[in-house]
């Protein structure tokens, strides 16, 4: 850890514009190529402006938000740099930074920034827009002790893409103290986040103190122990659990208000409520008894639809919310709802009864129960001047007429609503989820609950697809990250997963999307992990590795391989699998790789300090880096790369599906043929399969060989079925061989077929997915 802490501090201060020695310099200077880039910076010939300890900084008299703005600045400021400027309402005309409201534009977080020799001006269309030039010019100082700062004269002119900018932190799972979720406000303000979702109930725990529900904290808070583990049904022994008081909830509205952040809370409903039930079990449709739950996943026991007692309780608790966050938003949830216990509630079916509710356009009754849930709480919510947010679930049935949507299980709800007038949230899992892993290598990560989501993936996100009309996309209010914290238990652990993903949202949020550029983030990245370190944030260095791409090239039949590091550092790299060292292969462009090998490759900076060892194995069999086409289309998340990425060469390393290294297929199974450009002896075929049966991941059920010659008429030469004895979950990587006698062929038709789930599984009878990640033959 600490050669990559000396690591990341050379590459900072190489990136940084210095003049002097990091010890206390006399002048350093500031840079306006920061996290998000501003829309304009337009630099102008002249005499610099010179922050100094005889700096004031001047806001206007009699606005508290001023002056507080203005305090922030300096607070900033003399973290960064030991300068502490004076703050004053007395106007003056040398050496000041002076802040103003006013600035002409329709969007009230614009700004505008004017440098020249006498004074820093910063103007915006309201307080918010001025704390956001605020941030700029905090992020272009640069972060070491200096007695001046030389600002170049420029204008900046600025203002975010999309008005909500949101990050979710999820604390019913794992409870965070007061203390920390100010640092994570404080986090957010500094990548321009204005929206914190905070999700504050759930089957885990209940955490916000109710006074007409008293047992919501007193039983609903805690559980009993934490399950280990993705579900093993091993359990940690330790009670977990906490919740705010209203006294400790609007201190942290008030902190989040101070920093032009609105706090949006969600009390989840009508799943995920067993906290809840626990307390007040006449709540449910068995009467119970319940527990709070110690496991993750989704649990049939929700709020009885059918049950009077049900909608005083919502009432009465969205009441109380509503008194402590003054937002126009309120988070209702409504996602993972399980109607099991519904189908068989007789209130809930007499309810279903009375409002006249039937099966219809593919929705059962229970979800339009569901539906009429929701639009009773909007209604509620409404009449006091608030507004609702949903999970995409909530289109499910009937969508309630003003209700807002966040989009979570990929882009397709965000644009069904946003078609249908809506306005809509985007956070898909494929962009948006944090809580992934953001490198392939998970067995070095911190224990996570899988997926991949990597920063060049959240860097590429576009929340307004070009599949929307102008109309439409003007429904898309902006994007959110989501942290759900099963796994994640302490501060430093949210911050790791956050940072520096919530950078490259911050440009997904704030800037147009044709300014957008990774490679000249990736430049930029560097002065804002400075700041990280200074202000002690845990944050994910992997952007200071060796970064390698891989790609299967059908026409040379070879492995093209190319690396690159952020500060352009050289790097060296061996094929026999020793480690690396300067006297190694010094890279120097695009290789391509034919043979079997053991790929490294290690950065060597200028001190000497060495990257972590980037480590790849490549196997070589006749038909890698062939060309393939695949007759059967993958399932739509799971494709990745195309059909190259089963003849790469490369496998997949462990059993996490979602890090580009494995295919996924559902319905008809994987068939693909592999053109061997020429007649080729075969008589062996390697398939290799991903099995996470909780996720509906399950093995092969059989795999077929065929030959043809002309790519259309196809003789099958072997098949293997493939039996499974499981009678509960299980997960690991499977290789399956199939045999056969030499044949002489030029096109193989492979054929993986997928499995029925067994009756012991919660999606029994159905058609199971299959994960491939290499398709071998020799």
């Amino acid at each position: 850890m600490k050669r990559i802490l000396q690591t990341i501090t050379a590459i900072a201060i190489a990136l940084l514009v210095v003049s002097c020695n990091t010890g206390g310099s006399s002048t350093s200077e500031a840079n306006y190529e920061i996290v998000p880039l501003p829309n304009e910076i337009v630099k102008q010939k002249g005499t610099p402006f010179k922050l100094s300890a005889s700096t004031h900084i001047v806001f206007p008299k009699g606005n508290e938000k001023m002056q507080r703005n203005a305090a922030f600045l300096a607070e900033y400021l003399e973290l960064s740099t030991g300068i502490k400027p004076v703050v004053t309402s007395d106007m003056r005309e040398q050496n000041t930074i002076m802040l103003s409201t006013g600035l002409a534009n329709e969007n009230l977080e614009a700004y505008h920034i004017t440098i020249n020799e006498q004074a820093i001006r910063i103007e915006g269309a309201s307080e918010a827009g001025v704390f956001y030039g605020i941030q700029s010019l905090r992020k272009a100082t640069p972060v070491e002790k200096t007695r001046t700062v030389s600002y170049s004269p420029a204008t900046i002119n600025d203002a975010p893409r999309f008005g909500y900018r949101g990050s979710m932190l999820d604390v019913a799972r794992h409870f965070e103290p007061v203390e920390f979720v100010k640092k994570y406000i404080d986090l957010l303000a500094l990548h321009n986040i204005n929206r914190f979702h905070w999700h504050l109930t759930d089957d885990q725990g209940w955490r916000i103190q109710i006074d007409a529900y008293p047992k919501l904290t007193e039983i609903g808070s805690m559980r009993k122990e934490t399950v280990v583990g993705h579900n093993s049904g091993e359990y940690d022994g330790i009670p977990h659990g906490g919740f705010y008081t209203k006294e400790e909830l609007r201190d942290m509205v008030a902190y989040a208000q101070e920093r032009y952040i609105t706090i949006i809370p969600e009390v989840d409903l009508p799943g995920h409520m067993l906290a809840a039930l626990t307390a007040y079990p006449q709540l449910g449709c068995t009467g119970g008894p319940y527990e709070v739950e110690g496991s993750w996943g989704v649990f049939d026991d929700v709020l009885c639809a059918g049950n009077d007692s049900t909608y005083i309780f919502l009432e009465a608790v969205l009441t109380e919310v509503m008194e402590i966050f003054p937002s126009e938003y309120i988070h209702i949830g409504g996602d993972e709802s399980p109607k099991t216990r519904w189908e068989e509630c007789l209130k809930c079916q007499a309810l279903i009864k009375e409002l006249g509710l039937k099966d219809r356009n593919g929705h059962t009754a229970e979800h339009y129960l569901q539906s009429y849930v929701t639009a009773r709480m909007e209604q509620f919510l409404n009449s006091h001047g608030r507004r609702i947010i949903g999970w995409d679930e909530i289109l499910e049935g009937e969508l309630a007429p003003n209700a807002t949507v966040m989009s979570w299980r990929g882009m397709g709800g965000g644009i069904q609503a946003a078609q249908m007038g809506h306005d809509v949230i985007m956070t898909p899992t494929t962009y948006a989820y944090f809580d992934y892993y953001q490198s392939q290598n998970t067995e070095e990560e911190p224990f996570g609950i899988g997926g991949y989501v990597p920063l060049e993936l959240v860097y590429s996100f576009e929340p307004a697809p070009e599949t929307l009309t102008p109309e439409q996309k003007g429904h898309i209010l902006g994007a959110q990250a989501n942290l759900w914290t099963e796994y994640i238990k302490t501060p430093d652990h949210v911050e790791y997963m956050l940072l520096p993903r919530l950078a490259a949202l911050s440009e997904v949020q704030w800037m147009q999307p044709d300014k957008k550029d990774y490679q000249q983030f990736l430049q930029r990245l560097p002065r804002l992990i400075a700041l990280y370190d200074k202000l002690g944030y845990n944050y994910a260095k992997h952007i200071f590795n060796v970064q390698a791409t891989l790609t299967p090239n059908t026409k040379k039949n070879a492995l093209d391989v190319e690396f690159s590091t952020v500060d352009n550092a050289p790097v060296y790299y061996t094929l026999d699998g020793n480690e690396p060292s300067n006297t190694s292969l010094h890279y120097d462009g695009r290789f391509s790789i034919q043979e079997d090998a053991v790929l490294k490759a290690v950065a060597i900076r200028n001190n000497g300090e060495k990257s972590p060892v980037f480590s790849e194995t490549i196997k070589v069999s006749k038909s890698t880096y062939k060309p393939i086409e695949l007759l059967t289309k993958p399932a739509s998340n799971y494709t990745y790369t195309g059909a190259t990425l089963l003849v790469d060469g490369l496998n997949g390393t462990n059993t996490n599906y979602r890090t580009g290294r494995w295919m996924g297929f559902v319905g008809e199974g994987l068939v693909a043929v592999v053109d061997m450009l020429e007649p080729t002896e075969i008589s062996k075929a390697e398939i290799r399969t991903d099995v996470i049966t909780g996720d509906w991941i399950f093995n092969a059920s059989a795999i077929e060989i065929a030959i043809s010659s002309d790519n259309e008429n196809f003789t099958t030469v072997a098949s293997k079925n493939i039996t499974d004895d499981a009678t509960e979950n299980y997960e690991g990587i499977f290789t399956h061989e199939v045999s056969f006698d030499p044949v002489i062929s030029r096109y193989f038709k492979v054929t993986v077929k997928t499995s029925v789930m067994p009756e012991w599984h919660p999606g029994k009878g159905g058609k199971a997915f299959i994960f491939v990640d290499e398709i071998r033959l020799d």
